[in-house]
């Protein structure tokens, strides 16, 4: 008996798998160009973190703070320069010398504004606040609030923390006892709550927060040179005669 010649091989179930794949190629490169991220517009809000630029400065509206504030310069400056600062805040500590440079260098050419803004993250930083307020009261904020930033690290570790207080009190030629009175009183705890809504009405959530004339200074220029860039260039703008923005009523110093 003969034998029946094979049949040839088809190619088809190659064929078919080729086109398959052909089309699932072509559908992914669609897919993808379709849908991938657009960059986005210059309308576009910005993420929380992202660097683009936002309006700043505290709004007209916003409570004006403890009054009169505790304020360095002349009341009458073209250029006012106003921190808001926690004592227990180690940047603000740091901060700290950069600032008495600043008072030191424009003098009575600026208005330089000291805002308590304790945060309640710190255990101690509110009751320094008050403390510093009392020693206010006796004419030496400014003496009470260099000792709590250049002893930060000291007192806010200790858990007698207000004996050390004393002990700068009586460096400072306070009448203890008076101030020791004012310190568990209202008008001194006043005046750094006032002080607290202004900072919380201006949206105010880390320390030291600087405006320059009612615009907020970037983080990044809180040094010497950073800020006499901006200070120096409203002064120019001053002598220009082009008028300087508003800022809260600084009827006296505590000094």
């Amino acid at each position: 008996m003969a034998n029946t010649p094979e049949k040839p091989k088809s190619n088809a179930p190659l064929l078919i798998i080729g086109a398959v794949l052909i089309v699932a190629l072509v559908g992914g490169w669609y897919w993808f160009s379709t849908t991938k991220p657009t960059p986005p517009s210059a309308n576009s809000t910005p993420k929380p973190g992202s660097t683009q630029a936002k309006p700043t400065g505290i709004p007209s509206s916003a409570p004006a703070g403890a009054t009169p504030p505790n304020y360095y310069g002349s009341p009458t400056a073209a250029v006012t320069l106003e921190e808001f600062a926690d004592f227990q805040c180690p940047q603000c500590a740091a901060t700290n010398p950069v600032m008495s440079e600043i008072k030191a260098a424009y003098g009575s050419r600026i208005r330089f504004i000291f805002r308590n803004y304790p945060l309640d993250m710190h255990d101690k930083s509110y009751d320094a606040a008050v403390a510093a307020e009392a020693a206010g009261m006796q004419g030496k904020f400014w003496d009470m609030q260099n000792l709590l930033f250049t002893n930060q690290k000291t007192w806010a570790s200790d858990p007698n923390y207000k004996q050390a207080w004393k002990d700068y009190a009586a460096k400072i030629g306070l009448n203890v006892d008076k101030w020791e009175t004012d310190m568990a009183g209202l008008p001194a705890k006043q005046r750094v709550n006032d002080d607290k809504a202004r900072a919380k009405a201006a949206g105010i959530n880390s320390t030291p927060t600087l405006f320059v004339n009612n615009v907020e200074v970037p983080f990044a220029q809180i040094n010497l040179n950073g800020l006499k860039t901006i200070i120096d260039a409203e002064l120019a703008k001053a002598a220009q005669g082009q008028q300087p923005a508003p800022a809260a009523n600084t009827a006296n110093a505590n000094k």
